[in-house]
């Protein structure tokens, strides 16, 4: 009975170890991704497909990272461009520490203010400036990447 049941053990141990999937070496110098889709033969709708690579492109040609900023100004007049210009300088002189993006998208001119990853750190701002910019609101936007700080151990060169 026992020596039955090793067999059995045995065989269907030997089974697993033979049931991975075996991947190249080496990849190709210019492949930054592996497309693993493109490997496997699945069953999908080829507008799947042509989907997945829309984002991907989407993706790749966009410049910064969705995050939040806080809104301090917005207008479409006349004048809209020279007062949203004075908005900024206005704002940089009080809040030298945070960037401010002067955006026009038609027919508004828009002055954003900060670059951050959660609504939180938004709102921290927002609630900072509030007595100030009492028309302010914090505004999903697509942000610059944040700069990575060296540490202090490390050499600058």
């Amino acid at each position: 009975m026992r020596i039955l049941f090793l067999v059995l053990v045995g065989l269907f141990s030997g089974n697993l170890l033979f049931a991975q999937d075996v991947f190249p070496e080496e990849l190709p110098a210019d492949s930054t991704r592996i497309d693993i889709l493109e490997n496997k033969e699945i069953n999908r709708d080829p507008r799947l497909d042509k989907m997945l690579k829309w984002h991907i492109e989407k993706n790749d040609n966009m410049e910064g990272m969705n995050g939040f900023r806080v809104e301090i100004f917005f207008s479409s007049q006349m004048d809209a461009k020279r007062k949203a210009l004075s908005t900024k300088t206005d704002f940089l002189t009080e809040y030298p520490e945070h960037a401010v993006h002067v955006k026009f998208v038609a027919p508004n001119f828009r002055v954003r203010v900060g670059d951050f990853r959660t609504k939180n750190e938004a709102w921290k701002l927002y609630k900072t400036i509030q007595q100030d910019y009492p028309t302010a609101f914090v505004v999903p936007d697509v942000i610059d990447f944040p700069l990575l700080k060296q540490n202090k151990y490390e050499r600058p060169d």
